[in-house]
């Protein structure tokens, strides 16, 4: 039987989970599920992490002595194609896998180690941070798509001038990765069901004074958008936050809980630049945002423009899902300024 001190309830997973049918069926089946990776992989586990929301993560170590991580997950779309996509990957900037059980969405995973997140390297400046986490993307990014060619996009008219497309090299008969792995999602696809979400929360509401839907409005139609005419396309991180980089030995930063698509690079850098050094609580939020995204551009190989503009569509998306988590429009009015600032540099 699996040590029931695995599963405290102060854990975020136990709380979050319970909010759903499918979520409270995925608890009851977690120490069942938890124990027959301990018998079938032969571990040992130490203390859950407390941290996530929809995985049950804690170090393991195998019967050699090497130091892992078994990382659980309540089986939803994000998670499906993790697995197989970290496999590709093969430790170019990420985590490599030991085992992985997609049925039951289950991995073992190496240990990161000291494990600090990028975000709380707080003895490096923020520019210097995002340095970093461009310098890991760029290696995903070539990782997915083979490191040796660009893929063709799919094309489609967009209503946002000023966005250039890019007509893509001809990628000289190699298979595209993606074409390997059928689980994961092209980009278009899930941005397009963020974008109806997105206007559905638009419409739901009865904003205060001072709030612009018109930038929400404006954010969905990027995320329709922008997915098309890009000049290179491979597989995305998808969540490429500074808490999903960790300081690790045989590298010294490795991508952790990767969300992975299909598409248009540029999408990935906005949390990095988010999340590192709050650009918003500068005095002078455009100047900061306009240089980062700059520099993340010019280290990563994005175009600009095309990076800006997701900047705004997904400020959009993460302010909307944050608002219908508790109903609360106090803060929207700040929220909205926000995006403003963002769709100015973007000048979109």
């Amino acid at each position: 039987m699996t040590d029931d001190s695995l599963f405290p309830p102060s854990l975020p997973v136990m709380n979050d989970m319970r909010r759903t049918r499918s979520g409270r069926e995925w608890l009851d089946r977690l120490p069942t599920l938890v124990g027959e990776f301990l018998e079938r992989w032969d571990l040992r586990l130490g203390a859950p992490y407390h941290g996530g929301s929809c995985s049950w993560v804690a170090p393991a170590l195998r019967a050699d002595g090497t130091r892992a991580v078994l990382k659980v997950s309540w089986p939803h779309r994000e998670a499906r194609p993790e697995g197989e996509v970290l496999k590709l990957w093969a430790g170019r900037g990420s985590v490599l896998v030991h085992e992985h059980d997609p049925k039951h969405y289950a991995l073992l995973l190496e240990r990161c180690e000291p494990g600090t997140e990028l975000r709380e390297a707080r003895g490096l400046p923020p520019e210097e941070r995002l340095l970093l986490g461009a310098g890991v993307l760029t290696r995903l990014w070539d990782a997915g798509t083979g490191g040796e060619h660009r893929l063709p996009s799919v094309e489609q008219p967009s209503t946002v001038e000023r966005l250039p497309s890019v007509e893509p090299p001809s990628t000289g008969g190699h298979l595209p990765p993606v074409e390997q792995l059928p689980c994961v999602e092209r980009l278009s696809t899930v941005t397009a069901d963020w974008a109806q979400r997105a206007e559905d929360r638009v419409a739901r509401y009865d904003w205060p004074t001072g709030v612009d839907t018109g930038l929400f409005t404006l954010g969905a139609n990027l995320l329709r958008e922008l997915p098309y005419g890009a000049g290179r396309e491979t597989i995305v991180h998808g969540d490429f936050n500074p808490g999903n980089l960790l300081a690790a030995q045989r590298e010294p930063w490795l991508a952790i809980d990767t969300k992975p698509m299909y598409g248009d690079p540029a999408f990935d850098p906005w949390p990095l630049i988010q999340q590192i050094g709050d650009p918003f609580a500068h005095s002078d939020p455009r100047r900061v945002l306009t240089r980062r995204t700059a520099l993340v551009a010019d280290a990563t190989g994005a175009d600009v423009t095309r990076l800006r503009a997701w900047a705004v569509a997904r400020l959009v998306d993460f302010l909307l899902y944050h608002l219908d988590g508790h109903g609360d429009l106090s803060d929207s009015v700040r929220m909205s300024d926000q995006v403003r600032t963002v769709a100015e540099v973007a000048g979109v």
